[in-house]
C-alpha cells in the first residue's frame, strides 16, 4: 500500500513538473520574440529579417503542439470566446496544454495501477482526465451566464431610472459598473470603455451580445438600436423588457419544479445499472469478467453502455423545456 501511494505521488509530481516547465518555456519564448521585435528599431539586419515578421505582421507560435493543433482545426476563436464567457484569463494554448497534461496523467495512472488485462482502459482514464479542464470551463461559463441573467433585469431598471433622472445612455452604462458586481458590471464597463475610445455604441452592444449569448441581451441590443434609429421612450421600453425577463424567470422556475420528478427518474434509471454492475463485480467477479475477457461480452457491454447513454439523453430531452 505504501509503494502504491509513493508511485501515485511520484506520477502527480512529475505531471505537475512537466506542466510547469512547458508553461514557462512557452511564456519565455513569447516574451523573447516580443523583446526581439521591439529591440530591432532602425537597426534592421539581414539576420533579423530572416527571423520573422515585424510587429505589423504578428507571427503565431507554431512550434508548440497545442498551437499547431489549434491552428490545424481553427479552434482559436471558439476557445477564446468560451474563455471570455467564463471570465478567465486563459489562452487557447493554455487550455489545450492542460488537456494534454490531464490526458497524460490519466493514461499514466491507469496504465500503472490497473491490472494487466484492464490496461487498455487507461485510454478512457486519460480521456476523462483530459476533458476535465474543458468541463470545468463550460461549467464556469454556464454559472457566469446564469448569474448575468439574474442581474440583468435590475440593470435594465437602473438604466431606465438613470435616463429618467437626466443622464445619457452612455453615462448610465458607466454607472452600472459601479453599482453591480461581476459579471454584469465588468461586461457593461467593457461596453462603456469601447464606446469611450471611439467605437460606435451599436458595435459595442453587438459585441456584448456576442460575448453573452442570451436571448434577453439580444432583445436589449435590438431595442436600443431600434430606438436610436426611430426614436421613442427608451426608459419605458427597458422597464417592460425587465418585467418580461422576470416573468420568464418565474415560468422557468415553475417548469423546473414540475420536471424535477422526471430528472430524478432519469438519473435513477441511469445509475441503477451502474450500481448493480459494481455490486456484481464485488460479489461475483468471475461472472462479470465475461464482459471484459470474451469478445461477445465486450459487444454486449458496449451496447449496454450505448443504450444507457441514449436513454438518459432521451429522458433529459423530454424534461428540458426551453422558455
Amino acid at each position: 500500500m505504501s509503494s502504491f501511494i509513493l508511485i501515485a505521488i511520484g506520477v502527480w509530481i512529475a505531471a505537475l513538473g512537466i506542466w510547469y516547465f512547458l508553461n514557462t518555456f512557452l511564456r519565455n519564448s513569447d516574451l523573447g520574440k516580443i523583446k526581439a521585435r521591439l529591440g530591432g528599431g532602425s537597426k534592421k539586419t539581414e539576420k533579423s529579417k530572416k527571423q520573422g515578421p515585424s510587429l505589423l505582421e504578428p507571427e503565431q507560435d507554431q512550434t508548440a503542439v497545442s498551437a499547431k493543433f489549434i491552428h490545424r482545426f481553427e479552434l482559436g476563436e471558439r476557445l477564446q470566446k468560451l474563455i471570455e464567457q467564463a471570465g478567465l484569463r486563459w489562452t487557447p494554448a493554455k487550455l489545450v496544454n492542460m488537456m494534454l497534461v490531464g490526458f497524460g496523467m490519466g493514461f499514466g495512472t491507469g496504465w500503472l495501477f490497473l491490472p494487466s488485462r484492464f490496461q487498455p482502459l487507461a485510454i478512457i482514464c486519460g480521456l476523462l482526465m483530459g476533458v476535465f479542464p474543458l468541463v470545468y470551463l463550460l461549467r464556469l461559463r454556464g454559472s457566469r451566464l446564469h448569474k448575468f441573467e439574474e442581474q440583468f433585469p435590475d440593470s435594465l431598471e437602473f438604466i431606465a431610472r438613470s435616463m429618467r433622472a437626466g443622464h445619457a445612455f452612455s453615462v448610465a452604462l458607466e454607472m452600472i459598473h459601479k453599482e453591480f458586481q461581476d459579471p454584469l458590471g465588468n461586461e457593461f464597463r467593457r461596453v462603456f470603455e469601447e464606446h469611450n475610445l471611439g467605437l460606435p455604441i451599436e458595435i459595442a452592444l453587438e459585441k456584448l451580445s456576442e460575448r453573452i449569448p442570451s436571448l434577453d441581451v439580444h432583445f436589449f441590443v435590438s431595442a436600443v438600436m431600434l430606438q436610436k434609429r426611430t426614436g421613442g421612450n427608451l426608459a419605458e421600453i427597458l422597464d417592460k423588457l425587465a418585467y418580461i425577463i422576470r416573468e420568464r424567470f418565474k415560468l422557468r422556475g415553475k417548469i423546473k419544479a414540475i420536471s424535477a420528478h422526471g430528472r430524478m427518474t432519469g438519473t435513477a434509471l441511469t445509475l441503477i445499472p451502474v450500481g448493480v454492475a459494481v455490486m456484481m463485480f464485488w460479489s461475483n467477479p468471475d461472472y462479470v469478467r465475461f464482459f471484459f475477457t470474451d469478445e461477445t461480452g465486450n459487444y454486449m457491454m458496449g451496447a449496454a453502455i450505448l443504450l444507457q447513454v441514449v436513454g438518459y439523453g432521451i429522458i433529459n430531452k423530454i424534461v428540458t423545456i426551453e422558455v
